[in-house]
């Protein structure tokens, strides 16, 4: 079974040039999830809704309330078992500031849950720190309050997410760690902040497998983001920020991982894994 993850920055835009539509017939997953839509589904040209059927996806759909912002998308060869929308608190054992905010995020529909017969898959849009940092106390919220979301889960069956994570984990998952790192003097920059990277750590710390870093631990220059300025692109120089982690469970099923920094219609790349 072959698994995307693509933050698309805009659908419409990729359906428009067609790099969308081009992409997901070449690449022909058996399941992709797409984070920032930026669109409702009633926004979608009914071809491209047929388009999308006809190469035999059922489409599920997650869009904010914003215009414009946010917005989580499944497209599925395999018609899950059940499809739950934003992450329910009922069973996390939360504190009020937890619940509080997770509350509050709702709104932005950053989470789909699908349940199939082996396992649970889970996309996530993961809430920018921003760059001045005025989020980074939301995100390691977040980022807990999901990690108890994922654990309980994965009490009834194995797990597999994928998610623009906003955060490189390692010095090895950017080009320039040392300008953008956490030191005594400053706080280090967004999505590479002691914080942030704690906030993943603790997945891994619970378990978790980066399934890129499963095949590849040394692995340089493999990025799944670049700024739109300065040439990034075509220099590699960024970050990858893009996952796929599973439960530790599934480890022996995993048969590959990989990147595709050649896919072009946003400032993602598609990441992926294949699964036995």
């Amino acid at each position: 079974m072959k698994c995307i993850s693509w933050n698309v920055n805009g659908i419409r835009a990729g359906i428009k040039k067609w790099t969308f539509f081009e992409y997901l017939q070449n690449e022909n997953p058996d399941i992709i999830w797409l984070q920032e839509v930026k669109a409702k589904y009633e926004q979608l040209e009914a071809w491209d809704i047929e388009n999308i059927k006809n190469l035999w996806y059922e489409i599920y759909w997650n869009a904010a309330q914003r215009p414009g912002y946010s917005g989580t998308a499944l497209f599925t060869k395999t018609i899950p078992l059940n499809v739950f929308y934003g992450i329910d608190t009922t069973w996390l054992n939360l504190d009020q500031v937890e619940t509080d905010e997770v509350i509050e995020e709702n709104h932005e529909w950053r989470v789909i849950t699908a349940e199939y017969d082996d396992f649970y898959f889970v996309t996530v849009y993961t809430p920018n720190a921003k760059p001045d940092l005025a989020r980074l106390e939301y995100r390691q919220i977040w980022d807990h309050v999901f990690v108890k979301y994922m654990k309980l889960l994965e009490n009834k069956k194995p797990v597999i997410f994928c998610w623009d994570l906003n955060v490189a984990h390692q010095e090895i998952d950017l080009a320039n760690p040392k300008s953008n790192k956490t030191t005594a003097t400053k706080p280090g920059n967004a999505w590479f902040t002691d914080q942030e990277r704690a906030g993943m750590q603790e997945f891994i710390d619970n378990d978790f497998i980066d399934t890129f870093r499963h095949f590849y631990p040394e692995t340089t220059w493999a990025y799944s983001w670049w700024s739109n300025f300065w040439q990034a692109r075509a220099k590699n120089v960024w970050w990858r920020i893009d996952y796929f982690l599973v439960s530790k469970s599934l480890k022996e099923k995993l048969k590959s991982a990989f990147i595709r920094p050649e896919v072009m219609g946003s400032d993602h790349c598609p990441v992926g894994i294949e699964i036995k």
